[in-house]
C-alpha cells in the first residue's frame, strides 16, 4: 500500500461471512428501521464516489490473513525462514523455543523482525564488552537489573530504592523457561520514557567515540550522568542528532510554518469538498519521519521530557520504543500483570481474570461516542512553554472546543450508498454529540502557560472512572502518556473498538494490523469526526447544517447497517487477536526468543551459540 494518507476506492461487494457478523434478528431490525430512509437525506451533490475506509479494512485483513498462512509449520521450516530473513543461523536453544511455541499454540512463529532490529546495533560490540555495558547500565539512575543465575531469575536494584514494577514484571515472564537459560543480565528501564539516543555520527563511525567501557560508565558518558536536564539542553536537540546530517532536522531548528493553525470558519459559503478532515492514515504515527518533518516534533510530548537520554550505546530494555531511540523492546508489565486499572475482566474479589468483564455491555447498548479519560501527562518542561501542544492536550483542546470553529463531515447519502456529501459543522455541536473525553487529574499544571486555571479553562475535566466504564462506549480512544499507553491490551480484549494514536512501537507491532484489529489515528486527530460519521452515520447537527428533515429521525433509525457492521467487525477482530495472539503465552514466547538472542550476543564465542 502506498505511503501517506489513503484515498482508496470502496469494494461494493459484501460477503456472506461479513453478513454473519450480526445476528439475523438484529439485521432484520436494522434493515426495517432504515428502510424508510434509503432515499437521499439531503439535496447536496456528492463530493466523493467511494469511501476510503472499506478498502483500508479489506487490505488490512488480506495482509493479516497472508501473514498467518505463511507461518512455518515445522522446526525445519522455521530454521530456514530464520536464515532467509536474518542471514545467520538461529541461536542455540531454538529447538526448545520451537517446542515451547508449539505447546502454547503460538501462531506467529516467524514474526520477530522488530526484535532483531532492536538487537542489530549490538552485533558491532564483542560479547565481553556487551556484558560489561549491560552491568554498567544498571548503575544508571532509574534502571534496574534482572539477572538469571543458576537457572533462577531475580530482580535487583543497585540504588537501594526498591525494584520497579517493570523489572519485576520482566522477571515473572522468565518463569516458565528460566531453568534453560545461561547466566544473563538485563538492564530494565524503570520509567515510561525511552533512554538511549546515540548521535548518527557515533553509530556510523564508532572510532570517533570511546568503545572500551573498562574505564567505567563515567568515561563512556564523558562525566557523571545526571538523570534530568535541569535547564541544560533538551531532548529534541539531542534527538535530531540521530538523523542523517543531510536531513531537514539537522539543517534547521524549526519550521516557519504554523503547525497549530486550526481550521477556520467560513461564514460566507458552503464548501462542498471533504477537505483535510477526510484524510485517513493507514497506520499510527510510530513511523512518522521526524528527521524530515521536524516541525511535527512540536506535537509530541516525548521530545520535551525532563529526563536526559544516554548518548552512548548501552543496552536498556524498555516496554516501547519511539523512532530514533535504541532501547530494546520487551512486553509491558501492565500487559502481563493483572490489575484493576489495566486488565479487562479482572475480578478483584476472586483475584482472577474472567473472559467477560462484569461491566461489559452488549454491542447494541453501547453509546456511539468516543470515550477517553486520563491525566494531563504527555511530556516534560524542557524547554518550557510547549505543554499546550502535547498530544493529549491537543486532543482534549479539540474535543473540548465550544467555539464555532467548523469541521467538515462527509457521510453517505443515502445511508449505505456510494454517494457522499459534505457538511461544515461547528465543532462545539459535534463534540456534544460524539465526544465524552476529559482529563481526570492536572499533572504538572504549573508548567502549563497560565497555570492550572488556564489548563482547566481550555480542557474539559471530569472525575476518574473505573476501567469497566469504558465498555459502555463503542469507540475507545487510546493516547500515549509520557510513554506508551498501558491500556491498549484491555481495550482490545473488550467488545469495543480502540482508536489508537501513538509514536511508539511495541513488541507486538509486527503482529497486529491497523484497520483490522483497531483504528489508527493520525497525530492531528482531525479525521475522528469522519471516522464516526462513516461507522455511525451523520449526527443531528450535520443533517441540520444541510437542512435535512432527517435530523429529527433518531440515530438508530438512520444509521448505516453496513457502517455499524464494519465497526463491530473491528471490535470482534481485536478481541480475537487479544485472545489468540496477545496472550501471556505469546509474551513469554517473545521473551524466551529474546533471551536466546541475548545469550548469543553476550557470548565470547557467538558461533558456538548458534543452533545447528
Amino acid at each position: 500500500m502506498q505511503a501517506g494518507f489513503h484515498t482508496g476506492r470502496r469494494d461494493k461487494t459484501i460477503s456472506a461471512e461479513d453478513t454473519l457478523l450480526i445476528t439475523p434478528e438484529i439485521q432484520e431490525q436494522l434493515l426495517a428501521k432504515s428502510a424508510n430512509v434509503l432515499q437521499p437525506l439531503t439535496g447536496r451533490r456528492g463530493v466523493v464516489d467511494e469511501h476510503p475506509i472499506p478498502k483500508l479494512m479489506e487490505e488490512a485483513e488480506e495482509r493479516y490473513r497472508n501473514k498467518l498462512s505463511r507461518q512455518s509449520k515445522s522446526l525445519k521450516k522455521a530454521v530456514s525462514e530464520y536464515k532467509r530473513r536474518y542471514k545467520r543461523p538461529p541461536p542455540k536453544g531454538f529447538d526448545e523455543w520451537w517446542s515451547f511455541a508449539r505447546r502454547n499454540d503460538v501462531r506467529l512463529v516467524d514474526e520477530y523482525d522488530g526484535l532483531m532490529e532492536d538487537l542489530e546495533p549490538f552485533w558491532n560490540l564483542g560479547g565481553a564488552e556487551l556484558r560489561r555495558r549491560a552491568s554498567q547500565a544498571a548503575e544508571l539512575p532509574l534502571v534496574d537489573l534482572v539477572r538469571v543465575r543458576d537457572g533462577v531469575a531475580e530482580s535487583v536494584s543497585r540504588h537501594h530504592t526498591g525494584v520497579s514494577g517493570r523489572a519485576e514484571g520482566f522477571r515473572l515472564m522468565l518463569g516458565r523457561f528460566q531453568s534453560k537459560l545461561p547466566y544473563l543480565e538485563f538492564p530494565i528501564n524503570a520509567i515510561p520514557e525511552n533512554r538511549v539516543l546515540v548521535p548518527w555520527e557515533h553509530m556510523q563511525y564508532p572510532n570517533l567515540t570511546v568503545q572500551d567501557s573498562s574505564q567505567g560508565l563515567s568515561t563512556m558518558l564523558g562525566g557523571p550522568f545526571r538523570v534530568d536536564w535541569t535547564g541544560e539542553d533538551n531532548t529534541w536537540d539531542r534527538w535530531r542528532r540521530t538523523c542523517h546530517p543531510d536531513s531537514v532536522a539537522r539543517r534547521v531548528f524549526s519550521s516557519l510554518r504554523n503547525v497549530f493553525r486550526m481550521q477556520t470558519v467560513n461564514y460566507f459559503s458552503q464548501d462542498d469538498s471533504p477537505g483535510s478532515d477526510f484524510d485517513f492514515t493507514p497506520n499510527t504515527s510510530a513511523s512518522v519521519d521526524f528527521c524530515n518533518k521536524p516541525q511535527a516534533h512540536y506535537q509530541q510530548g516525548h521530545f520535551f521530557t525532563d529526563f536526559r537520554p544516554i548518548h552512548a550505546l548501552y543496552p536498556i530494555f524498555s516496554p516501547a520504543k519511539a523512532q530514533g531511540y535504541l532501547d530494546i523492546r520487551i512486553p509491558s508489565h501492565y500487559y502481563y500483570g493483572n490489575t484493576p486499572r489495566y486488565t479487562y475482566g479482572w475480578d478483584s474479589v476472586n483475584l482472577e481474570v474472567k473472559e467477560v468483564d462484569a461491566m461489559e455491555l452488549p454491542w447494541e447498548m453501547k453509546e456511539d461516542k468516543l470515550f477517553w479519560r486520563g491525566a494531563s501527562t504527555g511530556g516534560g518542561n524542557h524547554p518550557p512553554g510547549f505543554a499546550p501542544h502535547f498530544h493529549r492536550h491537543r486532543f482534549l483542546q479539540m474535543t473540548s472546543d465550544t467555539s464555532d470553529t467548523n469541521r467538515t463531515v462527509t457521510f453517505a447519502d443515502p445511508p449505505g450508498s456510494n454517494r457522499f456529501v459534505a457538511a461544515s459543522v461547528p465543532v462545539a455541536q459535534l463534540n456534544e454529540e460524539v465526544m465524552d473525553t476529559a482529563f481526570v487529574k492536572a499533572v504538572s499544571a504549573e508548567a502549563y502557560p497560565g497555570g492550572e486555571s488556564a489548563l482547566k479553562k481550555l480542557h474539559r475535566f471530569a472525575n476518574s472512572v473505573h476501567l469497566g466504564r469504558h465498555w459502555a462506549f463503542k469507540y475507545l480512544v487510546d493516547l500515549d502518556g509520557v510513554g506508551y499507553s498501558g491500556r491498549f491490551m484491555a481495550f482490545l480484549a473488550s467488545d469495543s473498538v480502540p482508536l489508537k494514536a501513538t509514536v511508539y512501537k511495541e513488541f507486538f507491532s509486527d503482529w497486529i494490523e491497523p484497520w483490522l484489529h483497531f483504528i489508527p489515528l493520525s497525530s492531528t486527530y482531525q479525521e475522528v469526526y469522519n471516522i464516526h460519521a462513516y461507522f455511525s452515520g451523520p449526527t443531528k447537527s450535520v443533517l441540520e447544517a444541510l437542512g435535512s428533515r432527517q435530523a429529527a429521525v433518531p440515530l438508530d433509525e438512520r444509521r448505516s447497517v453496513d457502517g455499524d457492521r464494519r465497526l463491530r467487525r473491528i471490535a470482534r477482530a481485536g478481541k480475537e487477536w487479544k485472545r489468540t495472539i496477545g496472550r501471556h503465552a505469546d509474551m513469554e514466547a517473545y521473551v524466551y526468543r529474546l533471551c536466546l538472542e541475548w545469550a548469543r550476543l553476550t557470548s565470547d564465542d557467538r558461533d558456538s551459540m548458534n543452533y545447528s
